[in-house]
């Protein structure tokens, strides 16, 4: 699908590029979901911002994470929501490639060639649930010991167990819309939890309940950032797409994923971490690994300064490995 702006292509951007950029529509390569288009639009209107006239044409790609309905530990993990995409985009079959940055892995490398030029500016990074259809229920605590919760996530898990070990957590994936409508369905699952951004982002809000603190549970790391990648090599390509970079998440992501490759976790370790900014300036990093039952879990919240984003991220690893997170993650099987 080709995206035809509203403005001519006369912005002083579009003069700056020519020549730069492809003569032709800019291929922008994403998922096949609701939410993979909903974060795919994001990106075309930040394009549409900075240089009017863009001719943007969605690429859309099942990915080996979006075919396999099963445990994706069995299959190597969230880095198969990328394969594909990654594929794409190294082959020259799409300019750019989007990813929600919670579904990039931190023990599997990039490519070669690839470099994530822009991050949007984060979204809400909560998590909330979505109750079933005609449910009696308000909130977790209201459920009674044995109830069933529906989650993709093992990080979501660890903490619902952790506050209610007396649940029952089950492994539910899916796109948000149809797994709404299969726990609908369900004469089971009293609800599932999902990111409240990537609910709102599919036109679902009438349906959350309750929305989970940041104390309640601490978020995936990259939650409510949307990458956007190209090859290193496409100079105006990386050029154009630094122009829609947030810098302030930028930092926040690199504190966090700096922490993530220190601890090693695979995809079935429950990582979560989230870095903000404090109303001093600072940054202030929190970070959490759990057993898969909640039971155990190392915690660590440190602050540096915002130009030290790689050092704290560093900091907070070696801390909670000081605290045994590197024996969680080991005892995990993966």
């Amino acid at each position: 699908m080709t995206i035809t702006p509203s403005t001519p292509a006369d912005s002083p951007a579009e003069r700056y590029f020519a020549g730069r950029l492809p003569d032709r529509p800019l291929r922008l390569g994403c998922r096949r979901s609701h939410l993979a288009r909903a974060y795919a639009h994001r990106v075309v209107d930040a394009l549409h911002r900075v240089a009017p006239g863009l001719m943007i044409e969605l690429v859309e790609i099942t990915t080996s994470g979006d075919r396999y309905k099963g445990d994706l530990s069995k299959i190597g993990g969230k880095g198969q929501f990328m394969k594909e995409i990654d594929r794409a985009l190294t082959l020259g079959e799409v300019d750019m490639a989007m990813h929600a940055m919670k579904d990039v892995p931190g023990d599997v490398p990039l490519p070669e060639g690839l470099v994530f030029a822009a991050y949007l500016e984060r979204e809400d990074v909560r998590d909330c649930v979505i109750w079933r259809e005609g449910s009696k229920y308000a909130g977790i605590d209201d459920l009674p010991p044995g109830a069933a919760i529906g989650t993709s996530a093992v990080r979501r898990k660890a903490q619902i167990l952790r506050h209610r070990p007396d649940l029952q957590v089950e492994r539910f994936r899916g796109n948000v819309v149809p797994r709404i409508a299969k726990l609908d369905e369900s004469d089971y699952l009293e609800g599932i939890v999902l990111s409240r951004g990537g609910v709102v982002g599919v036109g679902m809000d009438h349906r959350i309940g309750q929305v989970f603190t940041m104390e309640e549970m601490c978020p995936a790391v990259g939650a409510g950032v949307v990458g956007v990648q190209c090859r290193r090599a496409d100079e105006g390509m990386v050029e154009l797409l630094q122009l829609i970079d947030h810098a302030e998440t930028r930092i926040h992501i690199t504190a966090e994923r700096t922490m993530l490759h220190g601890l090693q976790g695979h995809c079935n370790s429950p990582i979560a971490g989230h870095c903000r900014t404090t109303e001093d300036g600072q940054l202030s990093l929190q970070g959490m690994v759990f057993t898969r039952e909640g039971a155990h879990f190392a915690y660590a919240q440190e602050w540096d300064a915002r130009d030290r984003a790689f050092e704290l991220g560093a900091y907070v690893a070696g801390v909670l490995n000081r605290k045994g997170a590197r024996d969680i993650i080991a005892g995990i099987p993966h």
